[in-house]
């Protein structure tokens, strides 16, 4: 398992991750039902939503398995997985630059689980 911490800058109460090879457009997905779910999901690409529009705490977990959680210690859960095919998974605020966005090397190919917490 690899993880890493991050902090974003959520921006109109989001973030994103998506594969470094894709657009990154949501602009559909944020429908009713994924801005209830705080979750909104394209071809590579993941939008989280927050209660907040500050700077996050965000932790990536790219795992081989699906994990089992203690459902008791969140207040939310959500599932999806993305396809990333680049090798690399940008995360960023929807304001940020993309170029100076963080990456996080996957390896491509394989599908991964994101948990928020």
């Amino acid at each position: 398992m690899s993880q890493y911490k991050l902090a974003l800058f959520a921006d109109d109460y989001q973030f994103y991750i998506q594969d470094e090879n894709i657009d990154g457009n949501l602009s559909h997905a944020w429908t009713d039902d994924a801005v209830e779910r705080l979750l909104a999901v394209a071809p590579g690409t993941v939008g989280i939503g927050t209660v907040r529009n500050v700077e996050v705490p965000v932790t990536i977990a790219v795992l081989e398995r699906e994990p089992v959680l203690e459902a008791d210690k969140f207040d939310q859960i959500v599932e999806c997985s993305i396809e990333v095919e680049s090798g690399a998974i940008v995360a960023a605020g929807c304001t940020d630059y993309f170029p100076d966005a963080a990456r996080l090397i996957v390896v491509g190919g394989i599908d991964q689980r994101v948990i928020r917490q």
